[in-house]
């Protein structure tokens, strides 16, 4: 067997920025090649970041990535780091390709490049195009018909054998994970860029088993992590043995590098593969896949790896970095092991949030955000969610009582303030509310939806002015059920740049707000939520005694058709058949049927749903179809 030691840099790229991500992939194969890492797999597209959409579809930057694959290639090797073989993503085109309607302009790739001694030694792109869900990229790329193999020195005299495959191509049956078998590749390392849903942890790792199996050999899955608009991704980067057994498992939304020994089959002889046309081979798909083949010179001789330390599964020690500040700047605390801790699963939920709306802050250029904050669960958790992604010395939060706000609801929203340092004001509307009532003349109502909406959008006005003054982003606090069904008022409370609790069920929001109190509890913080905003009935308090069970039913009973009727597409029948009751049926879905145009002009918030509201669930607004109920 070859020893072969593999970094995996799970690390946080932004979508554009060239010069960056180019920093980032330099910065984590210096810490690499400080662990004598002897190849390091960066996630897809790390260089362009994911997704980049439209920017697929633009000549000039699809060549700025070209043309920054080869200035990293040359720098890495200028800085003694061109013997360590760098797998990266980043945006390629076809040259070959005439063209013509239904082509993607240019014929973009979505690339994957191998980096070694100062040159792109070898390229590929995404077999299979995934064209569901929150992808479109059939509408961005071509696919690509290769699978690279490249021979890679690990000791005197011996040599492995490395395939490389991307993201989507593990996901569909065959494709390069059968042909790598047919290659007789010992190793297949797959760069991702995996958006978080809930649960998917899961389902990833036993895909990585299942696929490692079939391909013959250890596979390397190493996934990016950070928010881009309405996408999280988590990291959890793997890697497996050829039989499916799991060696290593990164850390979940945080930057890491993950570093192993791999016992591997070495490659057969000790001739040196040329590069050639390749081998066509039938890639099980209804597709060929052309095998290509090159070897990687040994630079700098073969770092010290251990060659003692073998397990009596065939596996060699194996190790991982863990550093939670940036790979440019000081080293944090180090945490030494193949696993990382696993979060629970409202663990898993309330990270994706806070790192969406970090990275939506961080990576948009603000420094700050402001948002209502009225005592309800909704703001609180929203508010909590902000300090816990970018400081409370940065969320501002203005109480904005009206003369139906209950004095609970103020004190609620001044304990959340001082138990979390947050900077608040308080600019009490009615006067404000008044002036506009009495400027739209005798007519216009004191009561009723009108006059309930004039106080939703004083606020919203209040709110854009502050954020305005202060160069803040604007955070609404509305959460699934109540876009779901339109319990929300356009220009009011929808007005802001982005909702981090969009794709959170009232449910959820409860069971979010329980898990953060009893984390800061489990630690001996004091808790950020007024246990009264978690236990009092919800309300918009927009009228006398209002709450939210005079316009909806009971959140437990209404997030349960909800989940059935928007994430899994039950038609009407469908949700009667499980037990929804007939009457409730008609109505939820008449309410988020109704509700869609006010949906299209809500802003982004993190997806965490199988289905979010936005780029996974789009209904026309424009719509003659009604579900009809049986009977």
């Amino acid at each position: 067997m070859a020893t072969l030691r593999i970094a995996l840099a799970q690390v946080n790229a932004t979508v554009g920025d060239l010069a960056g991500n180019a920093e980032l992939i330099v910065a984590w194969t210096r810490r690499a090649a400080r662990r004598q890492a002897r190849i390091v797999l960066f996630p897809e597209m790390a260089l362009t970041g994911y997704p980049v959409e439209d920017l697929a579809l633009r000549a000039s930057f699809v060549e700025a990535s070209i043309a920054a694959l080869r200035e990293v290639a040359e720098r890495l090797h200028a800085e003694g780091l061109g013997h360590i073989a760098v797998v990266t993503g980043y945006l390629d085109r076809r040259t070959d390709l005439v063209a013509r309607t239904g082509l993607p302009a240019g014929a973009p790739l979505d690339a994957a490049a191998v980096l070694h001694g100062g040159r792109v030694v070898i390229t590929s792109a995404k077999h299979h195009l995934p064209n569901y869900g929150v992808f479109d990229e059939a509408r961005y790329f071509v696919p690509g018909n290769t699978l690279p193999v490249f021979r890679l020195p690990v000791a005197e005299g011996e040599a492995v054998d490395v395939a490389v495959a991307i993201c989507e191509d593990l996901w569909q049956d065959g494709g390069p994970v059968a042909v790598t078998r047919h290659a007789g590749a010992s190793l297949l390392v797959v760069p991702n860029a995996s958006p978080y849903e809930r649960g998917k942890d899961d389902v990833r790792l036993e895909l990585c088993a299942r696929r490692a199996r079939e391909a013959g050999a250890a596979l390397a899955y190493c996934n990016l992590i950070g928010g881009q608009d309405e996408l999280v991704f988590d990291g959890d980067s793997i890697l497996v043995s050829a039989a499916g057994e799991l060696l290593a498992r990164g850390p979940q939304f945080e930057e890491a590098l993950i570093v192993a020994d791999l016992e591997l089959s070495p490659a057969p002889g000790l001739a040196v593969v040329s590069e050639s046309a390749g081998e066509a081979v039938d890639a099980g798909d209804g597709t060929v896949i052309t095998v290509q083949r090159v070897t990687l010179p040994d630079l700098s001789g073969v770092p010290g790896v251990p060659g003692d330390e073998r397990t009596a599964t065939g596996a060699a020690e194996v190790t991982a970095e863990r550093t939670v500040t940036s790979p440019a700047g000081p080293a944090g605390d180090e945490e030494h092991g193949p696993f990382w801790p696993r979060l629970d699963d409202v663990g898993e939920v309330y990270s994706a949030l806070v790192l969406g709306t970090r990275d939506y802050v961080r990576k948009n250029g603000f420094r700050s955000v402001v948002l209502a904050l009225s005592g309800g669960i909704d703001s609180a958790l929203t508010a909590t969610i902000a300090a816990d992604a970018i400081g409370p010395e940065n969320v501002h939060v203005i109480l904005m009582p009206s003369d139906w706000s209950s004095d609970h609801s103020v004190s609620d929203a001044e304990d959340l303030v001082k138990r979390q340092g947050l900077r608040a004001q308080t600019v009490p509307i009615q006067p404000i509310v008044d002036a506009f009532r009495a400027g739209l003349g005798p007519g216009f109502p004191a009561a009723g939806l009108p006059a309930e909406n004039l106080q939703s959008r004083v606020r919203g006005v209040i709110n854009m002015a502050v954020s305005n003054n202060g160069g803040h982003l604007v955070l609404t606090t509305g959460n699934k059920s109540e876009l779901a069904c339109g319990y929300s008022t356009l220009y009011g409370d929808s007005a802001g740049g982005y909702g981090p609790i969009k794709d959170v069920l009232k449910t959820l929001v409860w069971e979010l707000s329980r898990w953060r109190n009893a984390e800061a509890e489990r630690t001996g913080a004091t808790p950020p939520i007024p246990s009264n905003s978690i236990t009092k009935p919800p309300s918009a308090e927009l009228a006398p005694g209002q709450l939210d069970t005079d316009s909806l039913p009971p959140y437990e009973i209404l997030d349960a058709l909800l989940d059935d009727y928007v994430e899994k597409d039950m038609g009407s029948a469908e949700l009667i058949a499980v037990g929804h009751d007939p009457d409730l049926v008609a109505r939820v879905i008449r309410l988020v049927d109704l509700a869609e145009y006010k949906r299209r002009q809500y802003p982004p918030g993190p997806k965490i749903t199988v289905k979010n509201f936005g780029r996974d669930r789009r209904l026309p607004i424009t719509n003659g179809w009604r579900e009809t109920i049986p009977g």
